[in-house]
């Protein structure tokens, strides 16, 4: 049930069309940074097709997962603002990097920023959460089914919510008592 919570939460993190002020095409950058660095194969490969739907090429894609990215010319200024912000929260130095905070915020508003991290501290999560349980990665063509679903449709999101409330348990299972 806890998991039913998690999809909305993560569809506005993670699309566009629900409020969020970023673009798919930064946020999967983002992603694809994250997973990169934590070495998740499982959401490396989907957010790097998501990522393709967003309209981030292969070329891209390899640029973000180098060490060379704030020298490539495939990335704008923003871009690179975004993935250099993502592999320090992802490598928990930006709480030390004022001048990496500086240079981000320079490209983002306040509120940018904010979502630019939630992305990445859940990715974090999400990588660590699949690695742990070694969720395997499917075939490369049931990964790419994810390209259909780049943005995400607010008349959906609030029917799934309703549909959640409608069918909220009438009791919750309690922890054990041994612990």
């Amino acid at each position: 049930f806890v998991s039913k919570f998690l999809l909305p939460f993560n569809g506005v993190i993670q699309r566009e069309g629900a409020g969020s002020l970023l673009t798919s095409r930064i946020k999967e950058m983002v992603i694809i940074k994250t997973s990169q660095i934590n070495a998740c194969k499982y959401w490396f490969a989907h957010n790097s097709s998501l990522g393709q739907a967003a309209g981030i090429t292969e070329e891209q894609i390899q640029v973000i997962g180098s060490d060379e990215y704030m020298d490539s010319k495939l990335l704008n200024d923003r871009e690179k603002a975004a993935v250099l912000w993502a592999e320090h929260v992802t490598k928990n130095t930006a709480r030390s990097r004022d001048d990496v905070f500086e240079h981000v915020h320079a490209r983002f508003n306040e509120q940018e920023v904010v979502e630019l991290t939630m992305i990445c501290g859940l990715f974090n999560f999400r990588n660590r959460y699949m690695d742990s349980l070694q969720i395997p990665l499917e075939p490369i063509e049931e990964v790419d089914k994810i390209k259909k679903s780049a943005r995400l449709n607010p008349d959906n999101l609030k029917r799934y919510l309703e549909f959640v409330l409608e069918n909220w348990p009438e009791e919750f299972p309690e922890p054990n008592p041994d612990d």
